[in-house]
């Protein structure tokens, strides 16, 4: 079943971070997406104006809302940056890698 396809899990904290070898699979499933401090998943977005930013940050705020999991989401004039990470377990867990592949399918 591809990320896409899956439903992010909700965390109480209890949810364990993914291993370096999970997170190198996962990472290689979705497109532009760093791994930052091994702890959180980051991706910029460039644009040409200051609209395009806005409304791709209104698709994000959207799918955050189906999956009930929230990135930090910074925009700027041509820039969307994204920050995902399971605050609740401090790290990365299989929910991240999965909104940032829905993210993606939004922003094409």
């Amino acid at each position: 079943m591809s990320l896409t396809e899956k439903k992010c899990i909700a965390c109480s904290g209890g949810t364990p971070l993914l291993t370096a070898s999970e997170r190198e699979t996962l990472i290689k499933q979705i497109s532009g997406w760093e791994i930052e401090t091994e702890k959180k998943l980051v991706k910029s977005f460039s644009f040409k104006d200051f609209s395009e930013p806005m409304k791709l940050a209104n698709k994000v705020w959207a799918v955050a809302e189906l999956e009930g999991h929230h990135p930090d989401l910074f925009v700027c004039w041509g820039k969307l940056k994204v920050e995902i990470w399971t605050h609740a377990a401090g790290g990365l867990t299989e929910s991240d890698f999965i909104l940032a592949a829905k993210i993606d399918q939004a922003a094409n």
